[in-house]
Order: C-alpha cells, then sequence, then structure tokens
C-alpha cells in the first residue's frame, strides 16, 4: 500500500474520503491486530500511514526518528517513510491549533480548562501552551482537580473537551453544565458526532464562540497529506473539505404549519440532495400501528407528542437524511435539541388560506389564525432559516438548496 490509517477505523470512515479530496494518492483503511504491528514497521511496506487508537505510544519505539512535538505528547498518529527511514509526528496538534484560530477562541494569556486526561488531552495541553495560554488545568475523575471541585476553576476563559461525553450514539448528555464557568470566551470540542454535542449547543445558546471536532479531524489530515508528500495544502481547500463533510453529514429537517407541504417538499428536496427522507409523521404511524387521527382520537395528543418525541430522538441521532416533522413538533421544547444536533433546521411557511385540514386533527379542531398566532414564534426559535412554499414545490425546495449552499 502506499498511505493508509491503521488502528481501529470506527469514527474514522471519513479518512479516505478527506485524504482524497486534498491529494491524488492512493488511501485506505489498514486494520491490523496488535500482533502484526511490529512486522509491519519492520517491512515497511508503506510510504505513509495515519495512526489511531489503539497505536498511538505502541509505534513510538518502531519509528527510527520521533518529532520533538509527537515526543512531547506522547503520541504518534502519521507516519512517514522516507527512503526506509521511519519518522513519526503529531498532527492532532496542528489540528487542534487550527480548530481555535478557525472558532476564533483566543487563548493569549488565557486560562484553559481540558476536560479528560488521556491522549488527547495531552494533545489539548501542547495546542493550549503553543497558542500562549498563561495556565491550563486538566479535570478528570480521579485527580487532584476533578469534576467535584470544578469551581476551582471558575475562572476559566476557554473549555476544551477530550473526553467522548455527548459522543454518538449517548448524544445529548454533557460532561460539565457551563454553569461553572461564567467567564467563558471559547468552547471547543473534539468531538464531530454529532456535529453539535450538548456541550457545544450549551454554549451556542449562551452565545460563547464554540465549535465540534469536525474541523480539526479534516485539519489534522491536511498536515499528514503535507508530511506525506511533501507539498504545502492551502486552507481554502481545508475549507472546502470541511463544508463538503458538513453537508454530507448534516440533517435537513422541515418544521412548518400542518399542510405547508412539509412531506412533498421534503421528497424532492431528498432527490435533488442525494439524501434518503424519512417523514416523522409516517414514522409515528408505523410505530403506533394506527393513522394520527385515530392516535388522537383514541389515545389523545399528549399521547401522540410523547411518541413523536421519541421518533424525534431517534430520527434526530441520524446524519445525512431530510427529515419531515409533523406541525406541532414545535410544541414541546425538548424536540429542539436532537433536532438541532446534526440538523440545520428550515421553517417552510405558506399562506394560511391555501392550507388544507382533511386528516390534520389539530388543524380541524382549531382555528388556523389562532393555531398560526400560537405556533410562529416556536417556528421562528426553532428555524435557522425560513423558505416560502407558495408556487411549486419544485420551487420550494431549489430555494431551500439554495440557501444551504450559502452556509
Amino acid at each position: 500500500m502506499e498511505y493508509g490509517l491503521l488502528g481501529e477505523t470506527l469514527g474514522h470512515s471519513f479518512s479516505p474520503q478527506i485524504h482524497a479530496a486534498l491529494a491524488d494518492y492512493d488511501y485506505r483503511l489498514y486494520p491490523t491486530p496488535p500482533e502484526a504491528v511490529e512486522d509491519l514497521f519492520r517491512r515497511r511496506a508503506f510510504k505513509g500511514l495515519n495512526v489511531t487508537i489503539p497505536y498511538k505510544q505502541t509505534v513510538i519505539p518502531l519509528c527510527d526518528e520521533v518529532d520533538a512535538g509527537a515526543a512531547a505528547i506522547g503520541a504518534v498518529n502519521t507516519v512517514v517513510n522516507r527512503d526506509g527511514k521511519l519518522t513519526g509526528y503529531n498532527t492532532d496538534i496542528d489540528g487542534l491549533i487550527y480548530l481555535a484560530k478557525r472558532t476564533r477562541v483566543d487563548m493569549a494569556g488565557k486560562k484553559a480548562v481540558i476536560l479528560g486526561s488521556g491522549g488527547t488531552s495531552r494533545t489539548a495541553r501542547a495546542a493550549a501552551r503553543a497558542l500562549g495560554a498563561s495556565e491550563v488545568a486538566v479535570i478528570s475523575r480521579h485527580g487532584e482537580d476533578n469534576y467535584e471541585n470544578l469551581s476551582r476553576h471558575g475562572d476559566a476563559q476557554v473549555l476544551i473537551n477530550t473526553t467522548p461525553v455527548g459522543m454518538f450514539p449517548h448524544a445529548g448528555v454533557s460532561p460539565v453544565s457551563l454553569d461553572a464557568f461564567p467567564k467563558l470566551e471559547g468552547v471547543l470540542d473534539v468531538v464531530y458526532n454529532p456535529l453539535r454535542t450538548a456541550l457545544v449547543m450549551e454554549a451556542e445558546k449562551r452565545g460563547i464562540p464554540c465549535s465540534c471536532g469536525l474541523p480539526m479531524l479534516v485539519a489534522q489530515a491536511k498536515r499528514a497529506a503535507e508530511l506525506f508528500t511533501g507539498a504545502a495544502i492551502p486552507d481554502h481547500r481545508l475549507e472546502s473539505v470541511i463544508a463538503a463533510l458538513t453537508a454530507q453529514v448534516q440533517n435537513v429537517v422541515l418544521i412548518g404549519m400542518p399542510g405547508c407541504g412539509k412531506s412533498a417538499i421534503g421528497r424532492t428536496l431528498a432527490r435533488r440532495l442525494g439524501k434518503p427522507f424519512v417523514d416523522l409523521d409516517h414514522l409515528a404511524a408505523d410505530r403506533a400501528g394506527k393513522s394520527i387521527p385515530e392516535m388522537f382520537a383514541q389515545e389523545g395528543e399528549d399521547a401522540f407528542r410523547s411518541l413523536e418525541s421519541e421518533l424525534v430522538r431517534e430520527a434526530g441521532a441520524q446524519t445525512g437524511c431530510v427529515l419531515s416533522t409533523g406541525g406541532g413538533v414545535v410544541t414541546r421544547e425538548e424536540n429542539y435539541p436532537p433536532l438541532h444536533q446534526n440538523g440545520v433546521i428550515v421553517h417552510i411557511r405558506r399562506d394560511i388560506r391555501l392550507l388544507p385540514t382533511a386528516g390534520r386533527p389539530v388543524s380541524q379542531s382549531t382555528d388556523l389564525h389562532a393555531l398560526w398566532r400560537r405556533r410562529e414564534p416556536l417556528y421562528h426559535a426553532f428555524a435557522d432559516l425560513t423558505v416560502d412554499n407558495d408556487s411549486t414545490i419544485e420551487g420550494a425546495a431549489a430555494e431551500i438548496e439554495k440557501e444551504l449552499n450559502k452556509a
């Protein structure tokens, strides 16, 4: 092989795609059992390797030379074979530094708190120091600085999460409450699935600059590609890859009044974007084994809303789909985080005079103008963008696609 990824490939399925977008060489996933790693390095049957868990420390003594930065961190994630000489590097630090700068998180002269004490924590410590942090505190479960005495570091201005807390499939939980850090100016989370962890969403809600770890993943791969080829890669190409990956994995979530055209627009938009289409109302009917009007009549609206919220949590954990929701999904605040964690939420707005009511229990039992007055502020609070559907389904879908491409 020429170049590849050594180690557990779970969570690294983007790697070949990223490298293909950054440079022109053969790159593949290369799962290797522990007992075969030493032989692989002895044979040197590669031009370059990215190294991930559990081999970042294992490969250090197998290299002929280790870059000073990687040695200081105590982990190698990139190995380059130059005429038979293996040199180890750590490009994760480059990725984290780029993430901080991209998010406009300034650490110079600031106090940084790092959650977690593992390998990525060591990378974060090195990055924080490289960016001029005046003080770096590490929070671990059992160390002197732990989750029971966070108040000791309430003056922190930067928070970096290097733990897997909040990562899929256990999304929706956060390692800490930001109440503990009232002076925060930036929050970075190395987790990139979901795109917005509970920690990132809390920072976002407070207006604190924040980011998930996807840009870090791409930036470290860019630096590895530069080491492999010896050629610099401009940052605009890096940003193009970040944008493409984000568009690939993010959901497009459609909300709006009953009958506004969410399902029809969703199917059309999914076809245009090449994404699967998910209709929450159809999922609810399938799960309940009865139609939505039957659910309302037999069990009441509260029972339906509980089922809807359960399906929102399941569907929101997916990536790369177009998701059509029921008209009342916004009536429960708990539905926002799972829809927002991987999604851009689009409010489909339609003239009330054009809204059908047949087969829609809430629309039939309520004055539509009164319903709109109650729900309009909720749609506004949930939505990232609003698109009108007063002409054609194809036109509305095209307008959404255009708005997504602007982002």
